[in-house]
């Protein structure tokens, strides 16, 4: 793969040419929904065109305004845009995973969604509650579909054209294989926690060997501690190459192949993390061997609980 100095344009093929996805994306788990309005609006203006959205986050409406928005104002139009949106653990049910997508494509206000996900690959007890609990107040969790269940009918949903591409999401390389092989509409993404301390490189070699898209969430490290950003081998890149620490991280994710989604409610940082360029192969080699940490910030792949995600009470 070849990078022209901006990666603003760079996009990633999926399933075999079948389409195209922007490598920089906009995330929006924006918990407050006016600041989410804003920020959805704002990356659109700077020139995100790959949006991901989901039922959990609880503002797949507010999306939906913004695009419309977006549309009316002729910043772009539908057919420019790659809009994600992701099916809920309470959903897995195959009888769920219809309908759950025709209420995401109300609230967005869309016809279609180009990516579905599936959120995570543990199921809840089906129902209203994203998050039920028995008497004892521990998750209730769901033994009687699988994850192949729920992907078949994920499959259904392709064929009915309400969503383009289908995929998974906080999952384990072992779950991928497994679908990836017995599916016969085959995974064109992977959302996975993906940064300098989390490379994820023999799931990204195994997407790329079978063209799969690996979609890196937390590429920046979402803030908690140890922070990426402040690691000594990405701080001194970044004054070598006159660039920030989030735009040497994000620069190294997209160089290596994979799609990254970056969130932020401030208009600098949003410009900032799409005004990305190709760093040296100097610097490529450094954050390949260099950095030596190893850690995982979120461990929705053990418990479907994603951690970044604030719950209702």
């Amino acid at each position: 793969m070849s990078f022209s100095r901006p990666l603003q344009d760079t996009t990633l093929p999926i399933l075999g040419g079948e389409g195209e996805l922007p490598a920089l994306g906009f995330g929006t788990l924006i918990p407050d929904p006016v600041m989410a309005k804003r920020a959805v609006k704002a990356a659109l203006r700077v020139g995100f065109r790959h949006i991901d959205a989901a039922e959990a986050y609880r503002n797949e409406d507010v999306v939906g305004e913004a695009l419309q928005e977006a549309f009316a104002e002729r910043t772009l139009t539908r057919e420019e845009l790659f809009v994600t949106t992701k099916l809920w653990n309470n959903n897995h049910r195959p009888e769920r995973v219809g309908p759950a997508l025709d209420a995401s494509l109300r609230r967005l206000q869309l016809d279609h969604v180009d990516g579905y996900l599936i959120h995570t690959p543990f199921a809840f007890q089906p129902g209203d509650d994203q998050y039920p609990k028995g008497a004892d107040g521990q998750l209730l969790y769901d033994d009687g579909v699988s994850l192949l269940d729920t992907w078949r009918a994920m499959e259904r949903l392709v064929e009915a054209g309400k969503c383009r591409f289908i995929g998974l999401s906080d999952v384990r390389l072992d779950a991928v294989k497994d679908i990836y092989t017995a599916a016969r509409i085959k995974p064109a993404m992977v959302q996975v926690e993906c940064h300098p301390y989390l490379p994820e490189q023999e799931l990204l070699d195994f997407c790329t060997q079978h063209g799969i898209v690996l979609l890196a969430f937390a590429p920046l490290g979402h803030g908690m501690e140890p922070r990426v950003l402040n690691d000594p081998v990405i701080v001194d890149i970044a004054q070598r190459e006159h660039r920030t620490p989030a735009q040497v991280a994000l620069a190294w994710a997209v160089q290596r192949g994979t799609a990254i989604l970056t969130t932020s409610t401030s208009p600098d940082h949003i410009k900032e993390n799409f005004d990305v360029s190709a760093l040296s192969e100097e610097a490529l080699e450094r954050m390949q061997h260099d950095i030596t940490t190893r850690v995982r910030l979120n461990r929705v792949v053990d418990t479907g609980l994603p951690g970044f995600i604030p719950r209702a009470q």
